[in-house]
């Protein structure tokens, strides 16, 4: 049942649902978006997430969906598809506007939420290259998820195009930033680190549990620290990654601490 989704409050066949040709979203991707995990007919980090959403909103000026509002219409669409296992996207535009640049001055805000049951392949491991693209950390923008997607959908593409499976985006300050849908950690002696948002790192819910926790740090590290780099990972809200190499530099794979941060991740 994963032709369902749910549109302004009401869960409709996707081939009925509509989105107005005048939509913000669609013509200038004034709005932002959400990928949440779906484990045993439940979403485990709702919450987070949708905290990082209202933050989105705040930034780019326009109310945040109530999260009660939120809740349920997750909760109604988990029953009416009855998906056990697999992720939902949250996407939430300004709304409907006139032509130009200026958003109407009260926004009715668009929501539309998406399931998909999981990838039938996922890669043991990935191999990465340093895109050309690059994340600027100091912007309010880079912390929030963006339907302006492009730079990440370009590196995919050039990733793939030269044989690897990823591209790894710098920050303005040189130093690597993240991959081009999933913060990144790597592994140095026997700890963790991850980018710094300063180096325009996405502020993940993953990223940030692992910080609560203590089983990762933030520090920048630069394509020329590679070279003491002996593991990495790609994390996000759905999974887990380990890197094969980056560049010249190849990796390590590390069971051993894959699957702590695996059960950490995922065993909720």
């Amino acid at each position: 049942m994963n032709d369902l989704v749910w549109l302004d409050g009401r869960i409709l066949d996707t081939r009925n649902a509509r989105i107005a040709p005048t939509d913000r979203g669609f013509l200038l991707s004034d709005g932002l978006f959400e990928t949440i995990r779906i484990s045993n007919c439940k979403t485990p980090h709702l919450t987070r997430h949708l905290k990082r959403l209202a933050e989105g909103c705040a930034v780019l000026g326009f109310p945040a969906p109530a999260p009660a509002l939120l809740h349920k219409a997750v909760a109604d669409l988990l029953e009416a598809t009855a998906l056990v296992d697999g992720s939902l996207r949250l996407t939430v535009t300004r709304g409907t506007g006139p032509r130009g640049v200026l958003p109407p001055h009260v926004p009715h805000p668009t929501i539309l939420i998406q399931v998909a049951a999981p990838p039938p392949n996922i890669p043991s491991a990935v191999s990465l290259g340093i895109g050309r693209y690059q994340r600027d950390g100091a912007s309010p923008l880079s912390r929030v998820k963006s339907l302006a997607f492009l730079p990440s959908i370009l590196s995919r593409m050039e990733a793939v195009a030269a044989g690897l499976d990823d591209a790894l985006l710098l920050g303005t300050t040189g130093a690597i930033a993240e991959a081009s849908a999933a913060n990144i950690l790597f592994l140095n002696e026997d700890s963790l680190y991850t980018p710094p948002l300063h180096d325009g790192a996405l502020p993940g819910t993953s990223r940030a549990r692992l910080l609560e926790k203590g089983l990762c740090h933030e520090r920048s590290i630069s394509p020329e620290d590679l070279r003491a780099i002996t593991g990495a990972w790609l994390v996000n809200a759905l999974s887990l990654t380990p890197v094969s190499g980056i560049d010249i530099h190849e990796m390590s794979l590390h069971p051993e601490k894959d699957h702590l941060l695996r059960m950490f991740l995922f065993s909720d």
